[in-house]
């Protein structure tokens, strides 16, 4: 049995498939001096408050020190938590990751005073000092942005009394999570051959993905749908929270709308939203066709979207994690020897947590810890997703590579909306080099079949959300009430738009949006999915039409960090996202996929059972 579909307690994983954090600290004394440290700076940095009046220098000493704080937290941060979610049983771990949140949120409120404070120094005088010091001129941009902002900044008792409200603005996501997870009752059903199992969130992926048998797959739809529904009107109560929150810091900011206040940090106009939105549901033909094809494929006579994840082609292949590595390597050869070597490293030298074990967190993430390297969690488990979902997280990784190493600590961080380009180039550039590996139409068709399935899920499906976040809050913008039964109509009539006849509506699909924890979590971050998505879609035609200048352009993009707006980095790069062309490349893109889904697929001869 291999070590991925073994089941596993973590002691009996290899070290080679752990990844390291001695690299971050090498003892819990270590981490405890730090933590010790990151107070005391924290507590100094409260004491320079009513300074920056004195000049260049003490704004540069303010600069500096929270810069070091920074740092610092970074890995104070990231030690407990990354340890934690080797095993999400271990409170006593737990605990020390919420007493960095503690006094993280310490810092956010003895930080309170700097932006007013900064905002009393004229933008002229400012802009006198910066021109004088070449150490502040590298903090122009983080400060002129503070400016750029100040309509919606309050004055110093108005920023305090806003940093009370951290402690508790999480409390409708954090509800949400206890909801869905520790008080959650997965529900058991019996499968057409005879086997009890109980419907928990991985078991239910599975059954969708796995059972060919349509009454498999529409009990489970059934049972955690109705698991939903038995508390439906709570979820309609905990989104509203989270609503009226996003409001309620528009309105005290000076916002006209929810959506302003979310795009106004990053300096990106609505109308990118709007056009994404608008440009999609004009170009759903292509999903449509693909549902199509699944239907006859599939031989249904009604096709719900509980269908849409059992593959048209079966495979058995496996994919070991060891012999993968060098496929995701080989597959960025275009991107040069500098960026294959960087990752190499990243899988020798244990930046990676490969396989699942027991209490392990579930999905599969990258963690910038600055000053030390990226950390990326997996749970691999020797398949296709998995693969692709390797190269996702190393792409992240390089990301974060580049921009730490290129920009200072203050721009070394990238914002969302440009994070998803290089993860989702780095998956687009596997599938080229997997069917350059394959010339059998089963194989062809497995791997066609998933990245028309990841545009599906991560452009259209993240698109739907966007539509349906933006017009749910719009009713609390309105004055409307938030209920189950208005959120639940919302998220149907959008089914329809994107959908149409194709597929065959469910009351229970009303009930979705309780199950989408970003709508909970990360309000008004689904499109960025989307977005994302476009860039690396059009980043990718000007590798393969540019040749090194389209290379140059988007390692420039990854080496610029955060050191200007995402807009005007993406555009410096060659994309935006203003412009419907630069959508309308997904949906010509997924059109061709299709197409060549439908040409391997006639040319199987054993086609899958009908289900």
């Amino acid at each position: 049995m291999s070590e991925a579909n073994a089941q596993r307690q973590r002691a009996d994983i290899g070290a080679q498939h752990k990844w390291n954090l001695d690299d971050i600290f090498t003892s819990w004394e270590d981490w405890q001096s730090a933590y010790d440290d990151l107070a005391a700076k924290i507590e100094t940095y409260a004491g320079y408050r009513g300074s920056l009046q004195q000049g260049a220098e003490q704004l540069l000493r303010v600069l500096a020190l929270a810069d070091e704080a920074g740092q610092l937290a970074y890995r104070v941060w990231y030690y407990p938590s990354l340890m934690y979610d080797e095993d999400q049983r271990d409170n006593e771990i737990n605990a020390k990751r919420q007493e960095v949140q503690i006094l993280i949120a310490k810092w956010q409120q003895a930080g309170a005073w700097f932006n007013p404070e900064l905002l009393g120094i004229p933008l002229e005088e400012l802009n006198t000092w910066l021109e004088g010091s070449e150490e502040l001129a590298v903090y122009r941009f983080s400060l002129t942005e503070i400016y750029r902002q100040q309509e919606h900044v309050l004055d110093d008792s108005g920023e305090k009394l806003l940093s009370y409200s951290a402690s508790f603005n999480s409390t409708p996501s954090d509800a949400y999570a206890a909801l869905t997870t520790a008080d959650m009752s997965f529900p058991t059903i019996t499968l057409s051959d005879g086997e009890d199992v109980k419907v928990t969130y991985g078991q239910y992926r599975k059954i969708l993905s796995t059972r060919r048998v349509q009454a498999d797959r529409a009990g489970a739809f059934e049972a955690i749908y109705d698991k939903y529904g038995e508390q439906i009107n709570t979820y309609a109560a905990l989104y509203n929270g989270v609503a009226q929150k996003d409001w309620f810091h528009a309105q005290a900011r000076k916002y006209d709308s929810t959506l302003a206040g979310a795009l106004h940090g990053n300096n990106i106009p609505k109308e990118v939203v709007e056009t994404l939105i608008s440009a999609t549901r004009a170009g759903v033909e292509p999903l449509k066709r693909y549902h199509r094809l699944r239907k006859k494929m599939l031989g249904v006579e009604k096709y719900h979207l509980y269908d849409s994840s059992i593959p048209l082609v079966e495979s058995t292949r496996v994919y070991p994690y060891d012999q993968v590595q060098d496929w995701v390597v080989d597959s960025v050869a275009v991107l040069g020897d500098e960026y294959q070597s960087l990752m190499r490293k990243s899988f020798a030298d244990r930046w990676i947590d490969v396989y699942e074990n027991e209490g392990k967190r579930s999905g599969a993430y990258s963690a910038s810890v600055y000053g030390v390297h990226p950390y990326m969690l997996l749970n691999y488990n020797d398949t296709l997703d998995d693969v692709f979902t390797l190269a996702h997280e190393v792409g992240h990784s390089m990301h974060t590579i580049y921009a730490n190493r290129t920009q200072p600590f203050v721009y070394a961080g990238y914002t969302i909306f440009v994070a998803e380009v290089p993860s989702t180039l780095s998956e687009a550039l596997l599938l080229k080099h997997l069917l350059k590996l394959n010339d059998d139409p089963r194989e062809r068709a497995v791997l066609l079949q998933h990245a028309i399935d990841s545009i599906c899920g991560t452009f259209y499906t993240q698109v739907l959300f966007a539509n349906w976040e933006l017009e749910a809050h719009r009713l609390v913008e309105a004055g409307k009430p938030i209920t189950a039964d208005s959120l639940g109509a919302l998220y149907t009539e959008l089914l329809d738009a994107f959908y149409g006849d194709v597929i065959s509506i469910d009351e229970r699909y009303a009930r979705t949006w309780a199950r989408i924890p970003h709508f909970f979590r990360s309000p008004y971050y689904v499109y960025q999915y989307a977005t994302c998505f476009a860039s690396s879609a059009k980043l990718l035609a000007q590798i393969e039409e540019g040749g090194t200048a389209g290379i140059g352009q988007f390692l420039d993009l990854l080496r610029a960090g955060g050191s200007d707006h995402p807009m005007a980095l993406l555009q410096t790069a060659g994309v935006d996202l203003r412009e419907a062309t630069t959508v309308n490349a997904v949906i010509g893109q997924l059109d061709a996929l299709v197409t060549q889904l439908e040409v391997e697929l006639g040319q199987l001869e054993n086609p899958e059972p009908k289900t």
